[in-house]
C-alpha cells in the first residue's frame, strides 16, 4: 500500500529535519527517510564532535604557548576521556533528533530509499508518493581507488577512535586532513600528512597556508607534498604507504581526500534527476530536473561551500517556497574555516584576486604582537583584508590565528551589510577583544 504525503524528504540531517518541522508549521504532511544517523554528518560524525576533540588541541597548545609567562608544566590529553566526553554528546543525537521529528507529526523511516521505476520512493517495506520530494541525503568520505584501499580509515572512524595509535597518516591536504592532523598531534602522535601536489588548502590564501604548514611543521607534523600514495600494505601491524620513491610506515591511516554526494544508491536515473561529479543539479529554486523533485545541502553540485550553515539556510529557503515564495533562492556571504592552532578562516573576494585588480585595495597584516595575542603568547596571528576602493567597504578576508573565527564572523557582517569602514569606526565595541581590533584591521 502506498501512504501520500504532501512532502517526502530523503536524508534525516540537518537539512531535512530543519526542513521537516517548517512544513509541520505549514500543515503540511511530511515524511523524512534516513538510512543512517539522524541527524545527519554535522552533529553525528562532523563538526560538532570534531570540535569537541579540537578542544584538547585549544588547551594543550594555549599551556606550550604559555610556558615560561607565568605558566609551568605541561597538560595532556587522555584521549579515551576526551572521547567519552565527545560520545556524551553524540550518542543522543540521532534518537532525539528522530523522537523530535515524530513528536511534531513527521512519520520517520529509518531504512535506506531509493525511487522505484513506477517514480514511487521505497523505504523498506514501505512505499511513499510526494506531491513533492527533496532530495537531502549529504556526501560520504572519498576513498581513493588504489590497491589496499581497504585499508583506510575515514574521518567517521577517527572521530570514534577509542585509543589514539602512536604514529597515524592523513592522506589529503584539504579541511578535513589538517583539522584531524591537529588533533592527533595534540593527542600525542606522530603524524604525517600527505598531499598529492604543493598547494594544500587550496580555497585559501596560499601565502597564508605555507605559514600555518610551517608552523605545524615546528611543532612536529610532518608534511609530505607532491607526493601520491599509490599503494598500501600491511606489514605486520603496521600498514606501509608506497609510491614514487617514497615508502612510510604508520599505524593507522585516513583518506581525507575529500568528499563525495550520495547520489549512486537512490534510484535517481529512475527519476530522471540529472547529476555530475559533484551532486544532484539544480537551478535557482533548488529544483531539478524533475520539476516535482529538489536537493539542498551537501548532495547539491554547487561551488559553494558545503557547510551545515547553508544547508540550514536552503531547507528555510524550500520550506518558504513551497509556501508560495517563487523568489530565486539568494546567498549571502558565506565564511570559511579550517580549525586548528592556529585556525584560517577566509570569506568574500580572495587575496589573490584583489592582489592583481586595481579596484581593490590588499590591506596585510601581522598581528602577532598586538595585545591580544601578546597577551596568550600566540605565535602566529596574521590577516588579509579586501577594500573596495570606490565604496570603502570590506568585500574580502583572509584570517590565519587561534581566534579567526571570532574575526571572520564579524568581517561576513560587514561585507553583507555593506557596511563602510568610516561607519565601522564609528561603534563603540568592548576593549580589549578580539572584535575591537577589527578597527586596526581595516
Amino acid at each position: 500500500m502506498t501512504k501520500q504525503y504532501d512532502v517526502v524528504i530523503l536524508g534525516g540531517g540537518v537539512a531535512g529535519g530543519s526542513l521537516a518541522h517548517s512544513l509541520r508549521r505549514q500543515h503540511k504532511t511530511v515524511a523524512v527517510v534516513e538510512d543512517n544517523l539522524f541527524g545527519g554528518t554535522c552533529p553525528n560524525r562532523g563538526c560538532d564532535p570534531k570540535k569537541i576533540l579540537l578542544s584538547g588541541l585549544e588547551v594543550t597548545q594555549l599551556v606550550d604557548d604559555m610556558q615560561g609567562n607565568g605558566f609551568s608544566g605541561k597538560v595532556s590529553v587522555n584521549w579515551p576521556d576526551l572521547m567519552r566526553h565527545k560520545r556524551q554528546y553524540t550518542n543522543p543525537i540521532s534518537s532525539a533528533t528522530q523522537n523530535g521529528l515524530k513528536s511534531d507529526g513527521v512519520d520517520t523511516y529509518h531504512e535506506h530509499a531509493h525511487f522505484n521505476q513506477d517514480g514511487l520512493l521505497e523505504a523498506g517495506n514501505a512505499v511513499l508518493a510526494g506531491d513533492k520530494y527533496v532530495i537531502a541525503t549529504g556526501q560520504r568520505p572519498n576513498i581513493l581507488d588504489i590497491p589496499g584501499k581497504q585499508f583506510f580509515k575515514t574521518s567517521t572512524d577517527f572521530l570514534n577512535l577509542d585509543e589514539m595509535p602512536a604514529d597515524v597518516t592523513f592522506v589529503g591536504g584539504g579541511y578535513i586532513g589538517f583539522e584531524l592532523a591537529g588533533i592527533a598531534h595534540a593527542a600525542g602522535a606522530k603524524v604525517h600528512l600527505i598531499h598529492h601536489n604543493d598547494r594544500p588548502l587550496k580555497q585559501f590564501d596560499q601565502q597564508l597556508v605555507g605559514q600555518a604548514v610551517d608552523h605545524l611543521s615546528k611543532l612536529g607534523v610532518d608534511f609530505h607534498m607532491d607526493t601520491d600514495v599509490k599503494e598500501i600494505t600491511q606489514v605486520g601491524d603496521q600498514f606501509v604507504l608506497s609510491g614514487d620513491d617514497f615508502r612510510l610506515p604508520t599505524d593507522m591511516v585516513f583518506c581525507t581526500a575529500g568528499r563525495i554526494p550520495n547520489v549512486d544508491t537512490i534510484g535517481l536515473e529512475n527519476v530522471g534527476v540529472k547529476t555530475d561529479a559533484h551532486g544532484v543539479i539544480v537551478d535557482d529554486h533548488l529544483q531539478t530536473s524533475n520539476p516535482n523533485i529538489f536537493a539542498m545541502g551537501d548532495v547539491v553540485s554547487t561551488k559553494r561551500p558545503k557547510l551545515t550553515p547553508v544547508a540550514g539556510y536552503e531547507a528555510a529557503y524550500l520550506a518558504n517556497y513551497f509556501n508560495g515564495d517563487t523568489d530565486k533562492i539568494q546567498f549571502n556571504s558565506i565564511p570559511t574555516i579550517v580549525f586548528g592552532q592556529p585556525s584560517l578562516g577566509q570569506v568574500g573576494l580572495p587575496s589573490s584576486i584583489a592582489a592583481d585588480d586595481s579596484r581593490y585595495m590588499l590591506i596585510t597584516n601581522d598581528m602577532t604582537a598586538w595585545y591580544s595575542y601578546h597577551r596568550l603568547n600566540e605565535p602566529l596571528a596574521k590577516a588579509k583584508v579586501v577594500i573596495n576602493r570606490d565604496t570603502e567597504t570590506v568585500v574580502g578576508a583572509t584570517v590565519l590565528s587561534n581566534h579567526a573565527d571570532y574575526l571572520i564572523n564579524i568581517f561576513t557582517l560587514m561585507i553583507d551589510k555593506q557596511m563602510k569602514i568610516s561607519d565601522f569606526n564609528k561603534e563603540i565595541l568592548a576593549y580589549p577583544t578580539f572584535a575591537s581590533d577589527v578597527q586596526y584591521l581595516v
